[in-house]
């Protein structure tokens, strides 16, 4: 019987054993632990191994036994892997894992994760898609094997998870369009649009607090960790900061003035290490909030260990470097727990790993350190044009100046019967200006 998160209701199915290999060094579990625990195992054992990768298991023969001996001597009801197993190795190391143990390895663990977040329309479709996209293979596998020859007796499981994955692109396709169709109007309002992206657990939700007009950062020690979201787009009430991994699915979007430019800045969905490509494809609803920003602040984590630090780096970029049409402005946050030196360090390494962004800024979100020197360079980053006009001092141009007010940056010097306009805004905005401005020269 299986509960609503997945999870069987058998009292030891909470229970994980975590299993992990690496060619070259001794596996870091950190981060496999945190999702297991996010997606509520409580982790009872560790296996872990330093070699190249086997063909039937991943793990050795030997060390593959000894990971189910730790099941059952753990009486755990589960086994979360730290890597990718193709169809026919998670068919053979599950053959010998004691009966009933769930095997996860951590492209569908994370799948789950995000399941668990998923609320709105277009963020449950994407991790449907992507859990079908997850599970093809592997079906096709079972199905050569004839292990499901009831099944498809009644009808064929791959035809069937094929179908619905053309209605699920399909219906994905046209939240994505209407995703669009609402950036382009906010747009047209004189709104420049300003994702945030980064590894999850980055700061990206206190970054947003500190940004946005109308929210403040809780003052409970708790801004450490992120809202990671990819969804809806719309203008959230609120961006909660709490210590999950992946806690909601959907992205949160926040009005913020930043040097006279109205903007809405959106935190995106956490990044995550060594998802397979075709998973990550699943997700373009949650990238397209990525590619269609006018910038990108990418946050990462200043207070990472050195190869956390670069691995995640790495992911951001490798992100970026594929989604990102608008300028990029990488962020250094928790910079309150480094020193300078490592801080020139990583300032050094990020130059070199997000060639053609702007120089990393330095700020601690909790704190509130740095973020004017972040607002100013975000400005910079923004497309922006400007005009100047010589007007008539009448109603018409005071209904204008209201409504280059609500669009960018305005100065005035009155002048008797004329008044003086300095405007500077998104170009679209800008041009705009100047056509409606031409009808009220003196």
């Amino acid at each position: 019987m299986q509960s609503g998160d997945g999870h069987s209701d058998e009292p030891n199915s909470g229970r994980a054993v975590v299993a992990a290999r690496s060619a070259d060094e001794r596996p870091d579990t950190t981060e496999i632990r945190g999702l297991a625990e996010t997606a509520g195992y409580a982790v009872v054992g560790e296996v872990t191994q330093r070699r190249a990768e086997d063909s039937t298991y991943d793990l050795g023969r030997g060390k593959a036994e000894t990971l189910a001996e730790r099941v059952a001597e753990a009486d755990a009801g589960a086994v979360v892997f730290d890597g990718a197993l193709d169809p026919g190795q998670y068919a053979d190391l599950r053959s010998l894992l004691p009966d009933g143990t769930e095997l996860v390895d951590r492209y569908r663990l994370v799948l789950d994760v995000f399941a668990a977040g998923a609320g709105d329309e277009a963020a449950t479709t994407q991790v449907e898609l992507a859990r079908l996209r997850y599970d093809l293979p592997r079906l096709r596998r079972a199905t050569e094997e004839s292990l499901l020859n009831e099944a498809t007796e009644k009808g064929s499981p791959v035809l069937d998870a094929e179908r619905r994955i053309g209605r699920l692109e399909s219906r994905l396709s046209d939240l994505t369009d209407a995703a669009a169709e609402r950036r382009e109007t906010r747009r047209a309002e004189g709104f420049d649009l300003v994702a945030i992206a980064g590894y999850t657990n980055a700061g990206k939700s206190t970054l947003l607090r500190r940004l946005a007009d109308d929210l403040s950062v809780e003052a409970d020690g708790s801004g450490e960790t992120d809202t990671d979201g990819a969804g809806s787009g719309d203008v959230d009430d609120e961006a909660s900061v709490r210590d999950r991994l992946f806690e909601t699915l959907e992205t949160t979007t926040r009005r913020a003035t930043v040097g006279g430019r109205r903007v809405l800045c959106t935190d995106t969905v956490g990044l995550v290490d060594d998802l397979p490509h075709e998973l990550v494809r699943s997700f373009s609803s949650t990238l397209s909030e990525i590619r269609s920003s006018d910038a990108v602040l990418a946050v990462v984590d200043a207070a990472a260990d050195s190869e956390r630090f670069r691995r995640r780096v790495a992911v951001t970029a490798d992100v970026l470097t594929a989604d990102a049409e608008g300028a990029v402005v990488p962020v250094l946050n928790k910079v309150d727990r480094v020193d300078e030196a490592t801080l020139d360090r990583r300032r050094a390494h990020l130059r070199e790993a997000v060639p053609g962004a702007v120089e990393p800024v330095a700020v601690s979100a909790r704190d509130g350190d740095g973020v004017g020197e972040l607002a100013a360079a975000l400005v910079d980053a923004l497309p922006g044009a400007r005009a100047e006009f010589v007007l008539a001092n009448s109603g018409e141009t005071q209904a204008l100046l209201s409504w280059l007010h609500e669009r960018g940056s305005v100065t005035t010097d009155y002048a008797g019967d004329r008044v003086e306009v300095t405007f500077a805004g998104k170009p679209s905005v800008v041009r705009e200006a100047e056509r409606r401005a031409a009808d009220l020269e003196p």
